[in-house]
């Protein structure tokens, strides 16, 4: 069951600090692997967790594969909202949202 899926990825204290990384702008897994210090397949693992629960897609660009949140869906949406009350996460979404301001300066 998909719901299943969502609960198993919202209970790691990783892939919820995955998700607000990815709250206001899209990151590759290494711009992610830089924020945390977990193997290289570790963290691989954590993305497809949330992939599989519909949190987070991802879209090759170049040689990269940019992973965003899958805000199309009620759940992402929902998990972007309640990240702003929780104090680790309000604080990485707004880490996210530099990171955003410094790649659209940059282009």
């Amino acid at each position: 069951m998909k719901i299943d899926r969502v609960f198993e990825a919202l209970a790691s204290t990783p892939r919820r600090k995955i998700l607000a990384y990815l709250s206001e702008t899209s990151l590759t897994a290494g711009e992610i692997a830089e924020r945390f210090e977990m193997s290289k397949p570790s963290l691989s693992k954590h993305l497809k967790i949330l992939e599989a629960a519909g949190l987070v897609k991802n879209e090759k660009k170049g040689q990269y594969v940019h992973y965003s949140l899958a805000d199309d869906n009620m759940l992402g949406t929902m998990h972007s909202f309640l990240a702003t009350f929780c104090p680790t996460g309000n604080a990485l979404k707004a880490e996210s949202a530099e990171i955003e301001k410094t790649k659209i300066k940059q282009q």
